[in-house]
């Protein structure tokens, strides 16, 4: 916790009169948390750091921009809004890989690439690929390279710099940079074929977003082919605000069966592809594919279907000979990632593995014989941020200092620090740094995104030691920034911790109302998600949403329960093969510790979640209503029978091994426990968690008599992203949460939108 910060934010002249957070506010524009950049990177040269920032009168609407570190200044490169003045009209398939990107909600420019000579920026705008040449005059700098309209997805810049890939129809496609030449490397896209494209799960639950993968030297194109012809087809309505659309969805439901995977080798400039045999055993998932430091071999990650097994198997480009460099094993199911680097000055990767029961590092010969632990200890790596071999030093994210946080460390790469290596971020808090490097592998400096619970995001550029180099958005809550109405109010989280069952430590984030009396007696919102890997209770900025509520007289509390991220196996697997149980159990202690709190309301505790946290309110909803008081429940599962095949199945097995773990994790299981008063809110064309789920849901609990209260959102998605539906959705959950909660029709109900 950074008082210190708070201290030097309060010191400055306050507005005369502060004002309290408003839903309205929160979701309106300018954006409250100020100007902070998002996709950010460094050019390969190390000169520029370039990234996406919204309009100050619509965040959501994204330009390029770029910072020079040579002449500290910062310029605005393409103005989205000139270059397409007219409202961009999506695909199908592009608005669909938005959603699997949580940037549905983005407008303009939502993505790019920098060509590897640091010369040009590649970028898809309003269905056509664009060039912006920075050696060129503003006038002359962008230029199309597709037809109009074209359906874009997934553009690449080939190492080479002479060509450019995409996604096209389901086809995969280059532009020849020199001769301006578009060559359709694939012709079989259509209906279930899929080239080039990550396909349903491997977007949504696998964390990956591409379908083709360029070999160092640009001579070959890795790719993925796919075939959901044995996926069953899903007829869904999607509701919208002025028709109803009948969708066809091929949607991989637990224990149904997945697409057929392909990989392929083809050249840039066309010809028959080259198959690489990935097994006699075609259920399996195409986690991961990389190509070795030399373009020699191309590397694939072969994942079992009951996810327990992971491969690395290497293939020589030549011959297609294949070599199998390790296999991990789990008794629970294995975590992918993107952890996995081939050196250039010796024949060795760097490999992430959770086997000693938290997720660390390991420098690995070719032969796939393990030479040396780069990190040990009970903490989490992160991420592999950067691999400097002429430094001999490899920088990760991770919370070795506090679960909480997330720092930058550095790690020897001949593992003699591995215990104890060096963190690099200075401040406590939550640090997101992104790492560039030369050609020669020399890390020369890194972008650092830093918040803590009083401080909005900052963005910085600092050197490999982690001292201050330039400000790319210092971001101060003074002058005209957006938070200064309302910085007198904010208040400050509280931190601890409660224990499990089993003994293990459950960290929670506490908000106290505002002007908080400790003789009087509060409501309680408990607002968690619950689910595995994510963490909501961090030492970051915080939750406006939370902050609103806590300003407006609720205790906000959010645990984070077993089987969510960053704290190492032992605590993510408790929930494995029954889900919807220790989640419950751990939520509850929250709920009982806090009813001990003498400025606690015990009888007033409401909850709160939403996707997977969504579920869990109505869990305890059915399996807690003793002491809670109301449940909010947004675009829930509420049977995993209904989920995907990658997610479900890692957790839960499948419908057919797990029957009694499937049973007692439906929510209809528990409906005679719902004995107190339950929001149900969900977007009628959510292709996520299916609008199925919560049609399930009202029919049976219509058919019992129970009561419930319902919003639904024509055209909403599993986010409900515009700002219109963030408003509605959280201005009707208070309105809700005031009658419930609070003993009397408050001034709050109407203030949410004053």
């Amino acid at each position: 916790m950074r008082t210190m910060v708070l201290a030097g934010l309060m010191a400055f002249c306050l507005p005369a009169m502060s004002e309290k957070l408003t839903i309205d506010r929160i979701y309106s524009d300018p954006a409250l948390v100020g100007p902070t950049p998002r996709g950010v990177k460094i050019s390969p040269d190390g000169a520029r750091v370039t990234f996406l920032r919204g309009k100050p009168q619509d965040q959501d609407q994204m330009d390029l921009w770029e910072y020079n570190l040579a002449d500290d200044t910062t310029r605005l490169l393409v103005d989205s809004t000139r270059l397409m003045p007219q409202a961009e009209e999506l695909s199908d398939a592009q608005k669909a890989q938005r959603e699997r990107m949580r940037i549905a909600s983005l407008k303009g420019i939502v993505s790019y690439r920098w060509a590897p000579d640091a010369t040009k920026l590649l970028f898809p705008l309003g269905g056509q690929l664009y060039l912006y040449d920075l050696a060129a005059k503003p006038d002359e700098a962008v230029r199309s390279l597709t037809p109009k309209d074209a359906e874009i997805i997934d553009a690449q810049v080939a190492p080479s710099g002479r060509y450019v890939s995409f996604v096209s129809a389901q086809n995969l496609w280059v532009v020849d940079l020199k001769t301006g030449l578009n060559h359709r490397l694939t012709s079989d896209g259509k209906d279930a074929i899929h080239n080039g494209e990550a396909e349903f799960v491997a977007q949504e639950e696998m964390d990956r977003f591409s379908g083709y993968w360029w070999s160092p030297t640009s001579e070959w194109i890795a790719f993925e082919r796919y075939d959901e012809s044995a996926v069953p087809l899903v007829q869904r309505f999607e509701i919208q605000p002025d028709r109803t659309d009948v969708t066809q969805q091929r949607y991989p439901a637990a224990g149904q069966p997945n697409v057929k995977v392909q990989l392929g080798l083809i050249r840039p400039g066309g010809g028959k592809p080259r198959w690489i045999d990935l097994g006699k055993n075609a259920d399996i998932y195409l986690a991961r594919v990389n190509w070795t430091a030399d373009g020699k071999a191309v590397v694939f990650q072969r994942q079992s279907r009951d996810q327990r097994t992971l491969e690395l198997v290497s293939v020589d480009v030549d011959t297609l000979k294949q070599t199998t460099l390790l296999t991990e094993t789990s008794k629970t199911w294995i975590n992918l990632n993107d952890d996995l680097r081939f050196l250039e000055r010796q024949a060795a990767f760097v490999w992430a593995s959770e086997r000693s029961g938290y997720k660390h590092l390991y420098l690995y010969g070719m032969d796939g014989k393990e030479k040396v632990a780069l990190s040990s200890g009970d903490w989490q790596v992160d991420k592999l941020l950067a691999v400097d071999e002429e430094a001999g030093v490899v920088y990760v994210s991770g919370n070795k200092d506090h679960p909480l946080d997330k720092q930058v460390y550095a790690l020897k790469l001949d593992g003699s620090n591995a215990a104890n290596p060096v963190r690099v971020t200075r401040e406590d808090g939550w640090h997101d740094a992104t790492f560039a490097s030369d050609g020669s592998g020399a890390v020369k400096l890194f972008v650092d995104a830093w918040a803590d619970p009083t401080t909005p995001t900052q963005l910085s550029v600092r050197k490999p030691d982690g001292s201050h180099l330039a400000w790319i958005a210092q971001n101060k809550v003074e002058g005209d920034h957006p938070y200064v109405p309302y910085l007198a109010e904010h208040i400050k989280p509280e931190f601890g911790t409660i224990k499990a069952d089993d003994g293990q430590t459950l960290w929670y984030r506490l908000y106290k109302p505002a002007g908080f009396d400790p003789n009087k007696r509060y409501p309680v919102v408990s607002h968690f998600y619950g689910g595995p890997t994510a963490q909501l209770a961090t030492r970051g900025f915080g939750d406006l949403f939370d902050q609103f509520l806590a300003q407006h007289g609720y205790v906000v509390i959010t645990l984070d329960n077993r089987g969510m991220g960053r704290r190492g196996r032992a605590f993510s697997d408790a929930l494995h093969l029954k889900l919807g149980t220790v989640e419950v159990a751990d939520q509850r202690k929250a709920i009982e510790w806090l009813a001990t709190q003498p400025w606690v309301d015990a009888k007033r505790v409401g909850v709160f979640g939403w996707s997977y946290g969504g579920y869990l309110s109505l869990m305890m909803l059915g399996k807690a209503s003793d002491i809670v008081a109301a449940a909010v429940s947004v675009a829930p599962v509420t049977d995993w029978s209904l989920y995907d095949t990658h997610y479900t199945e890692r957790y839960m097995s499948t419908p057919a091994a797990n029957a009694d773990g499937y049973k007692k994790g439906d929510v209809m299981t528990w409906l005679d426990g719902m004995k107190s008063p339950l929001l149900l809110m969900h977007g009628m064309a959510d292709d996520n968690v299916l609008f199925t789920n919560s049609t399930q849901l009202m029919a049976q609990l219509q058919n019992r008599g129970v009561q419930f209260d319902l919003m639904t959102y024509p055209g909403g998605k599993h986010g409900m992203s515009t700002p219109a539906m963030k408003k509605h959705v959280f201005n009707t959950m208070v309105r809700w949460l005031d009658r419930q909660l609070k003993p009397t029709i408050e001034d709050s109900v109407n203030t949410a939108t004053k």
